[in-house]
């Protein structure tokens, strides 16, 4: 069997062919083809505003920005993603508070997260950063109304979950990022994830407040709108300190072409998924799917007690599995400041246990009945 990584892009001719097409074009930075994929990104998800990034991490520090986090103040986060999740709020001089995951969904627990915000005078955090992790949407209806209670605002990091949603109280589908309980929802572009351009993310939000914010910060801070008419049209103004993270139209033809197949992309991940499920059923424990959600399946994770003994011998038969993540509260950086400031058993646990199986539309079901056959050997 040939080596089965935990993820793999899927390029494909219409793929190479929209990145040729704006080769030959007159724009290769920010051009046209940035303002469409932004476009039809904002509508796949059904926000009102996108603003593509170079990166998601870009994403996240503008979002903080765009925010109001000054330093010193406080954000929630939860310790089981990646790390600019919780960088973002170091970038803007902040201070990152961890709360425990759900060990089930390994989600960040909402009740995990009241009783950190109950613990502290009110006013002490700003901001709750939950992540679609794996590709599980979070409930954001509920994190908003605690969110709501104690004034706090809500940056949705989906980068795990474009295409993923859940139904809420009302029955109406929230798909993730699309603005409804949170301030600003973000996604990643990385090779592995759903929609690849190289590197890439976009921003979404459905205030215009915020929208503006962002496209300046994103450029530098430099604006020509709304300009003197007594200048001539090379003028602009600098109205703030602001960032060069802009997306490249070449990234953006590419971005535009995988979008448009995500749909397929994610039903496709659901029915591997699946066929995880049906085999590991009452032997190995998987993150959990609760009612009305539907899984994005950015990873497929289970737990086992001799995590690394499995690792090792998948890779001993070419099957690359990862591990998804490190608790970032035990990270060197991390400890070195003291960013121990919650009970996070559950995190710790979960680490101890987990490992991420080949996870990717393009996974044969060859490849992953081999993957399946081996995690029973070792089992």
């Amino acid at each position: 069997m040939k080596s089965i990584p935990y993820g793999r892009q899927n390029i494909e001719k219409d793929d190479i062919d929209a990145v040729v097409q704006t080769l030959t074009a007159d724009f290769l930075t920010q051009g046209p083809k940035v303002k469409e994929f932004e476009d039809m990104f904002a509508t796949y998800v059904d926000a009102k505003y996108a603003v593509a990034v170079n990166n998601a991490t870009a994403g996240l520090h503008l979002a903080v920005l765009a925010l109001g986090l000054k330093e010193g103040e406080r954000v929630i986060t939860t310790p089981i993603t990646f790390a600019a999740s919780a960088n973002c709020v170091r970038y803007a001089g902040g201070e990152v508070w961890f709360a425990d995951i759900d060990p089930n969904t390994y989600l960040l627990s909402l009740q995990s997260t009241r009783e950190l915000i109950e613990s502290k005078p009110k006013g002490y955090f700003k901001g709750i950063i939950p992540v679609d992790f794996a590709g599980l949407p979070v409930n954001l209806e509920e994190f908003k109304e605690l969110a709501d209670e104690h004034e706090l605002w809500i940056i949705e990091d989906a980068c795990h979950a474009p295409g993923g949603y859940f139904y809420d109280s009302n029955e109406t589908k929230q798909l993730c990022g699309n603005g409804n309980f949170a301030d600003i929802g973000i996604f990643s572009f990385h090779p592995v994830k759903h929609i690849a351009c190289g590197e890439g993310g976009m921003i979404t939000t459905n205030s215009k407040e915020v929208y503006e914010k962002l496209l300046l910060l994103r450029t530098h801070g430099i604006t020509k709108k709304d300009m003197n008419e007594n200048h001539g049209g090379w003028y602009y103004e600098m109205k703030r300190l602001g960032f060069n993270y802009r997306l490249t139209d070449i990234q953006s033809a590419l971005g535009i072409t995988q979008l448009s197949k995500n749909k397929i992309g994610v039903k496709r991940r659901n029915e591997i998924a699946e066929t995880y499920k049906i085999a590991f059923k009452n032997k190995i424990k998987y993150q959990s799917l609760p009612n009305n959600t539907l899984n994005a399946h950015h990873l497929f994770i289970i737990e086992i007690e001799n995590r690394k003994g499995l690792y090792d011998f998948l890779k001993e038969h070419n099957i690359h599995a990862q591990i998804h993540y490190i608790p970032l509260h035990t990270l060197p950086y991390y400890k070195e400041i003291g960013y121990d400031h919650a009970n996070l058993d559950n995190a710790e646990r979960y680490y101890s246990n987990c490992i991420s199986l080949p996870m990717f539309p393009t996974l044969s079901h060859q490849e992953q009945a081999y993957v399946i056959e081996k995690v029973l050997e070792f089992i």
